[in-house]
């Protein structure tokens, strides 16, 4: 049976059909309720009633009723965030911007796309390549994230060593107010100096400033030839040496990707010991981009350096499907860390990159101190490890979370001390909030409570977020 509509559901609906919009896109049904509960996090909470925006007219409408009413509103994309960043804690009212599909344009004569808000990464990725272009964002999750969520969160990925983070290529937004007016920043073109920089304003703010629902993405030319390294090394200091080796020899790869020890000895116990070599502990993937000539010559130049950095186990890949194979290793890490039966809690933590070994150095003392298992890998390039406590279990098979989270705590201080942040894709959302005034200080969390008031004066857009 389904929980009684909400008392202002129905003057919703009302307003909707007065301004010829669709109310039937506005639903209280408990599957649909259910669906929009929560994300990838453990955190659930039903909204009241789900709104499927199909175009900003009707985000800008509901948003501006709800101001109105002071009715709670969260934002959802694609839902497959890590940190409950779209969990609607105060029920009210959640707006899904994951109907609105459509790539209205893609321009290289401009160098530029504009999509709507719930076009998925790789939907956009794959239509530029159709053309010869490339639009360089790749979050992991690139094939069911949103290009909305992408923006809420300033998304990165493995080639932000080489192409930056998805800010880099927002060139203009469409956002709905939290009092239902539609703002338009930045522009079509590549360089805009009118006035504050709002784009930024928006990219990363969890949807807690405004609900992006158009942007304008800047594409580049496809690079014509790609081609990756897989190395494996006896110790995980050698494969970080590699790292810096490889950047201050001249190169600037697309992406580095790093593996410590656990979790290779994961992969080997998923995959087969013939996966990896046994005496592996430490594990580097390099993939390169360009003119095909100028590839072929560096990946022979970055494989010497991997040589001479103590590699004795070198893989090339220069065929699509041969670097892909290679990615697909990297793919298989994480599946091998589930394969333990263990919980992983992934904290994608960033540390300067000079500081790669102390961090496993840091979390292999953890391990030992309190056996519980901690697994690093990740994007080495710019030193955002996915460090993932795997939570153990009673005898019952449940989970212990308690030591774990001490751990997520002592993790996360030593970090800061370190000069690292405690988040570079995911967010702050919920899960991480407890952590966030420690990690921004006094003065910049007065100023996130500032704009957060200026803006939404009212508190009611996804509310209870970052601890605002």
């Amino acid at each position: 049976m389904n929980t009684p509509a909400p008392a202002w559901l129905p003057d919703l609906r009302r307003r909707f059909e007065a301004e010829g919009l669709p109310a039937d896109h506005l639903r209280d049904d408990d599957a649909t309720r259910r669906a929009h509960a929560g994300d990838k996090w453990h955190a659930v909470a039903l909204p009241e009633a789900v709104l499927l925006a199909e175009s900003s007219a009707e985000v800008s409408c509901a948003l501006h009723f709800a101001n109105e009413r002071g009715i709670a509103v969260t934002p959802r994309g694609a839902g497959v965030g890590y940190v409950g960043g779209c969990v609607p804690v105060r029920g009210g009212l959640v707006i899904s911007v994951a109907p609105m599909r459509r790539i209205i344009a893609i321009r290289p004569e401009d160098g530029l796309a504009i999509v709507e808000a719930g076009v998925l990464t790789a939907e956009l990725q794959d239509a530029c390549a159709k053309l010869g272009w490339f639009y360089p964002p790749d979050p992991a999750s690139r094939k069911e994230s949103s290009i909305g969520g992408n923006i809420a969160t300033n998304a990165g990925g493995p080639r932000c060593l080489k192409y930056g983070v998805t800010r880099a290529y927002v060139l203009g937004l469409e956002v709905v107010l939290p009092d239902g007016r539609i703002c338009n920043c930045g522009g079509l073109t590549h360089k805009n100096k009118q006035g504050f920089d709002l784009v930024s304003l928006f990219c990363g703010s969890e949807g807690m400033l405004g609900i992006v629902t158009q942007a304008t993405l800047r594409i580049i030319p496809a690079p014509p030839a790609r081609a990756a390294l897989s190395a494996s090394f006896p110790h995980f200091a050698q494969a970080a040496e590699a790292v810096q080796n490889v950047l201050q020899a001249g190169h600037l790869p697309s992406a580095m990707e790093i593996t410590d020890a656990y979790t290779l000895s994961a992969a080997r116990a998923y995959l087969g010991p013939s996966a990896l070599p046994a005496d592996a502990n430490g594990h580097i993937i390099i993939e390169i981009d360009g003119q095909a000539d100028a590839v072929a010559t560096e990946l022979d130049a970055i494989a010497d350096v991997l040589t001479r950095t103590g590699s004795g186990a070198i893989l090339r890949a220069t065929s699509p499907e041969d670097v892909e194979a290679i990615w697909q290793l990297r793919r298989e890490f994480s599946y091998s860390l589930k394969a333990t039966g263990l919980t992983k809690l992934n904290e994608d933590i960033v540390i300067p990159r000079s500081r790669l070994v102390d961090l496993v150095t840091f979390c292999e003392s953890m391990q030992r101190e309190t056996g519980i298992n901690i697994a690093c890998f990740g994007h080495a390039g710019d030193g955002n490890i996915h460090t993932n406590i795997m939570v153990p279990k009673d005898d019952q098979g449940r989970d212990l979370r308690p030591p774990a989270d001490r751990l997520v705590e002592r993790l996360f201080a030593w970090v800061l001390a370190a000069g690292g942040r405690i988040t570079g894709e995911h967010g702050i959302g919920l899960a991480k909030a407890p952590w966030f005034p420690a990690a921004v200080g006094d003065v910049a969390l007065d100023l996130h409570r500032s704009l957060k008031a200026a803006l939404d004066p009212k508190g009611i857009l996804n509310p209870g977020k970052m601890g605002l």
